[in-house]
C-alpha cells in the first residue's frame, strides 16, 4: 500500500471523524508558533518514540509546510507498517489560509 496525497478540506474531514493520529515533521520553531490542534511534532530524534507510541493501524496524517516533505516521511511510515497513511497537499500553509 501507498499513502495518499490528500487536500486540507480532506483532512479536516478526516480529523473531525476522530481517530486519526497528526504528525507534524515541521522544525520546532514553526510547531511550537503553531500546528493542527492535537499534532505530534516529529523530528529525526523522536521518531523512533513515535513509532513505539502510535497504532499502526489507525489512520495518520503527515503535513510539513508546503505539503512536499511530508510525502517522503508519508512513505517512510508505509514502509514502518502503518495502514493508512494520507500526506496533506499544500501543508501547514495551505491549512493555516483556509482554517
Amino acid at each position: 500500500m501507498a499513502f495518499k496525497c490528500i487536500s486540507v478540506e480532506e483532512a479536516k474531514a478526516l480529523i473531525d471523524e476522530g481517530g486519526i493520529t497528526i504528525a507534524d515533521v515541521r522544525d520546532a520553531g514553526a510547531y511550537a508558533a503553531s500546528n493542527i490542534g492535537n499534532a505530534i511534532h516529529i523530528q529525526q530524534n523522536s521518531i523512533e518514540e513515535f513509532l513505539a507510541a502510535t497504532d499502526k493501524d489507525q489512520p495518520l496524517l503527515v503535513y510539513c509546510y508546503h505539503g512536499h516533505s511530508s510525502q517522503g516521511a508519508a512513505d517512510y511510515f508505509v514502509n514502518q507498517g502503518y495502514e493508512e497513511v494520507y500526506s496533506m497537499d499544500g501543508g501547514y500553509e495551505a491549512w493555516r489560509l483556509k482554517y
